[in-house]
């Protein structure tokens, strides 16, 4: 069986429509599947739907949090409840063109893939700020961690080898993304072409975005810890430098004139001091999160478990309320 895992937030109108075209392309093609919505603590009538349409057809299954937890946590607790032989990352929005689930599942199943990742072709309509962030981004992250993540996108099947490798990690500030292709396995990938929303708005803002990067940047690699160790190479440059030209100053008389030079060293020295502290001051904080060991999301309703209840008389479900 194929998981289909979608996160939703805020896509009341997007989760009917997103429902019948993945259901149609996978019963078209004798797929059994099922549709997994996590509302990611919605405040529109995502979960209503969702509820509706898991009432209606029992191939749609639906997880919601107690909050906003991130598509992070969407994502990690479709992997921990899926029950497939291997599962589908897909948007909500159908951004990610359907149409290629047949084809990333042949791929598993005739070629032995274990992870099949959907590549961007190109970024379709962005803004050229966005598109330099998203550069810069990647960039950062195949130098510092080795991983290559440009075109890279959230849309991947994984064979359930690699989701219980994914479930068996501990960390809870995670980055998806990376994570799959960390994990290794033996990997192919099909390009697609990044389609118009449905429906609905992105609900990512630049400092969302922002915030995004930072937080996946420090949570897979060390890379701004080593701009702190550089910085300080250069500035140890720098005072050689200024040291000979304050003693060729003095042998000549000149002396007085360096009291500029020792002003920029001074402020130099301050911001770098400043600009280090930081950086591992964001690093503890990320250290603090991690040991007070918080769960990644807290799962309030699963319609699987409602639905056991209403036909037992009484609630089986070991796991309502659970959390990762």
């Amino acid at each position: 069986m194929l998981s289909v895992i979608i996160p939703a937030y805020n896509e009341q109108e997007n989760i009917r429509n997103t429902a019948k075209v993945i259901g149609g392309i996978l019963t078209e093609n004798s797929i059994e599947y099922e549709l997994m919505f996590v509302d990611d603590g919605s405040s529109d009538d995502t979960w209503q739907i969702i509820e509706e349409l898991s009432a209606e057809d029992a191939s749609v299954r639906g997880l919601r949090f107690s909050r906003n937890f991130g598509k992070e946590g969407a994502v990690f607790a479709g992997l921990r409840r899926c029950r497939g032989d291997c599962a589908v990352v897909i948007d909500c929005d159908l951004q990610h063109p359907p149409e290629l689930i047949p084809q990333m599942l042949q791929l598993h199943d005739e070629q032995g893939y274990e992870v099949v990742e959907a590549v961007k072709s190109s970024r379709g309509k962005e803004g050229l700020m966005y598109k330099m962030f998203a550069k810069s981004f990647y960039r950062i992250m195949k130098g510092s961690s080795n991983v290559d993540l440009d075109r890279a996108s959230d849309y991947k099947l994984l064979d359930r080898k690699v989701i219980d490798a994914l479930n068996d990690m501990p960390e809870r500030i995670t980055f998806f993304r990376a994570l799959s292709s960390w994990v290794g396995f033996r990997t192919t990938k099909i390009e697609f072409e990044v389609a118009p929303r449905n429906a609905g708005k992105s609900k990512w803002s630049f400092k969302k975005l922002m915030r995004f990067a930072l937080n996946n940047i420090t949570s897979f690699t060390n890379f701004p810890m080593q701009i702190i160790t550089w910085l300080g190479v250069l500035f140890f440059i720098f005072a050689v430098v200024m040291g000979i030209q304050s003693l060729v100053n003095f042998f000549s008389g000149r002396a007085l004139e360096g009291f500029t030079t020792v002003y920029m060293l001074i402020l130099l020295t301050g911001a770098f001091i400043m600009i280090g502290l930081g950086i591992i001051g964001y690093y503890m904080s990320k250290i603090y999160e991690e040991i007070k060991f918080r769960p990644r999301y807290i799962i309030s309703v699963d319609t699987l478990d409602k639905d056991k209840k209403n036909k037992t008389g009484k609630d089986n479900s070991d796991n309502n309320g659970e959390n990762d």
